[in-house]
């Protein structure tokens, strides 16, 4: 009897992935989309400023390519200069939720953003820059913004500020919300309706659900079967721990213009911003074409960074499953450090970190055995602002003879405190808030 009920959920659950991706190709063939890459001379509506050489859009909105002097002591002293995105506005990345026959489903939209890979991905119900909802671009209106900053809101179940990649912003932070609702709203073209069992299927396939909905996923709340006891630290040593590491680093922060990280080893061409032994990031320019974007045309500059990897060892304790988070500093972070995965590394480390330098954990990450790979999965970081920005993510179990000796800066936490951190704003940096919404039971692990 329970196999023939397994079976049954198995075959609903493939139907309803079936009927999803027929959606989804569909949307793809409807509607017109292109990309161009152009030089950044060429982008109408951006100048380089006149004194600092930053690339600035002429209503003075949305966000700025201006240049970072960064000093970093931690293991060592670092100092560097480097492009980075000024983009002072907090956006809004929101999910409306509600219960269909009891099981929760989240309206997401199918979304083209320039620097997609694939083009489309699922995004929030409101995935929006401040610029974008309070109308500068002079476009469409974005559909249930009201929901989140109006009057005719439902029951707000999350609320928080958070940062997004801290080597290429300067102290960005987007508010995530989640809101329940208990009434039927208009389906515009391009969203629907999915459980969560359908987002955790979607979640294991690459480039199909954007960091943006990542993000607001990892703050839904649930009702944990681990009780805060049984954590291996208590939460106030989890807080100690990353504390310590924002008290013992030196982290000093000074927008400088752009011409001086051209003077410092970044070259403008007529292909962008790069260094001349090509690593990092480049900065480039795309020209946009979109039927369903709140403007149908536009060009602007874009980061096109390296692969990455991002990688979080689980282990249980007493039966509670914990996530080995490291307390680590970023250049453009707001508060020096964020809990990242046990491992976050791109070939090159960011735009200081030198040559030869690997995380402590990062070869035991590679060369984990196959059977200890719970997840493996590659995303797409937020497309409105990087081109082709892939992560490759893995979960991995640790085993008998992993390391009890690491360095102040990693600490075990209880899946359950994170969801308790991930209530307030700055804990978890975007990279462990991906990683912690692909653990989520509910999500399809």
């Amino acid at each position: 009897m329970a196999s023939a009920r397994i079976s049954t959920r198995q075959r609903s659950q493939q139907a309803e992935l079936d009927a999803f991706y027929e959606w989804f190709g569909d949307l793809g063939l409807l509607h017109h989309y292109h990309v161009e890459r152009v030089g950044l001379g060429a982008l109408a509506g951006w100048r380089r400023h006149e004194r600092t050489g930053d690339l600035v859009h002429a209503s003075g909105r949305f966000f700025t390519i201006t240049g970072l002097r960064v000093r970093m002591e931690t293991d060592r002293e670092r100092e560097w200069t480097q492009p980075v995105i000024v983009q002072p506005e907090i956006g809004l990345l929101g999910i409306l939720v509600r219960r269909v026959d009891g099981v929760l489903h989240c309206l997401m939209q199918a979304k083209m953003e320039p620097g997609n890979i694939n083009t489309l991905q699922m995004s929030p119900t409101v995935q929006a820059t401040r610029s974008n909802y309070t109308g500068v671009h002079r476009g469409r209106s974005v559909p249930y913004v009201e929901y989140f900053i109006g009057d005719r809101r439902g029951t707000v179940l999350s609320d928080t500020l958070q940062s997004e990649q801290g080597w290429w912003f300067l102290h960005k932070r987007n508010r995530n919300m989640i809101v329940e609702i208990d009434e039927d709203v208009p389906l515009h073209d391009g969203f629907r309706w999915l459980s969560l069992d359908l987002v955790g299927d979607l979640l294991r396939d690459d480039n199909v659900i954007n960091m943006d909905s990542r993000t607001v996923l990892a703050s839904m709340p649930y009702e944990d079967r681990d009780a805060p006891a049984t954590a291996l630290h208590p939460l106030r040593e989890v807080l100690r721990r990353l504390t310590d590491t924002r008290a013992r680093h030196h982290l000093v922060q000074e927008r400088v213009p752009l011409d001086e990280a051209l003077d410092a080893g970044w070259q403008l061409t007529d292909q962008g911003i790069a260094r001349p032994d090509g690593r990092f990031f480049e900065v480039i320019g795309v020209d946009v074409q979109a039927e369903r974007r709140e403007v149908g045309s536009w060009s602007q500059p874009l980061v096109a960074p390296r692969p990455g990897l991002s990688g979080l060892f689980v282990r249980h304790v007493d039966g509670v499953p914990h996530l080995l988070l490291h307390a680590r500093v970023e250049a453009g972070t707001l508060n020096v450090a964020e809990y990242a995965p046990s491992v976050q590394w791109t070939p090159d480390e960011g735009s200081g970190a030198g040559t030869g330098h690997r995380p402590p954990l990062l070869d035991r990450l590679l060369a984990a055995p196959a059977g200890d790979v719970l997840y493996d999965t590659v995303h797409s970081e937020e497309g409105g602002r990087f081109h082709h920005a892939l992560t490759r993510n893995q979960v991995v179990a640790a085993g008998a003879d992993f390391p009890d000796d690491l360095p102040p800066e990693y600490c075990w936490v209880s899946l359950h405190q994170a969801r308790v951190l991930l209530q307030h704003s700055n804990y978890l940096n975007v990279q462990a808030r991906t990683l912690v919404a692909c653990l989520n039971p509910s999500l399809g692990h």
